[in-house]
């Protein structure tokens, strides 16, 4: 089951959840910033991405800003970002959905890339 990270004032995350339905695929909706995903996830996800750590990042976010991360980010580890991003979904860029039976990493919402991906 293609498992949804979004926040629901989030237009992209809609329109995301949007298509989804408009296509019928099966998923389930988390809140990202109450439940953010798993350390285990994000390394999926981070696989997923060809291993671009800064795309798991809402690279345009407050939380992202204030804490300085882009200039963090570099000196980071890995594991020290995975943490960071399993205890912020703030900084998760939004929607992220994980599907590890069918292999799918997505985050943000782009349909023809989600289109190439789930159907």
């Amino acid at each position: 089951m293609l498992k949804v990270y979004a926040y629901k004032g989030c237009s992209t995350c809609r329109n995301a959840i949007k298509w989804l339905c408009q296509n019928h695929f099966p998923f389930i909706e988390i809140p990202i910033r109450e439940t953010p995903p798993s350390v285990t996830e994000l390394k999926a996800m981070l696989a997923a991405q060809s291993g671009d750590l800064k795309r798991l990042f809402n690279t345009s976010g407050q939380d992202y800003r204030a804490l300085g991360i882009k200039n963090k980010l570099a000196a980071m580890t890995t594991d020290e970002a995975l943490q960071l991003l399993s205890t912020n979904g703030n900084l998760i860029k939004r929607p992220f959905a994980l599907s590890a039976a069918n292999s799918v990493g997505l985050v943000g919402f782009k349909e023809e890339e989600w289109k190439a991906s789930l159907l």
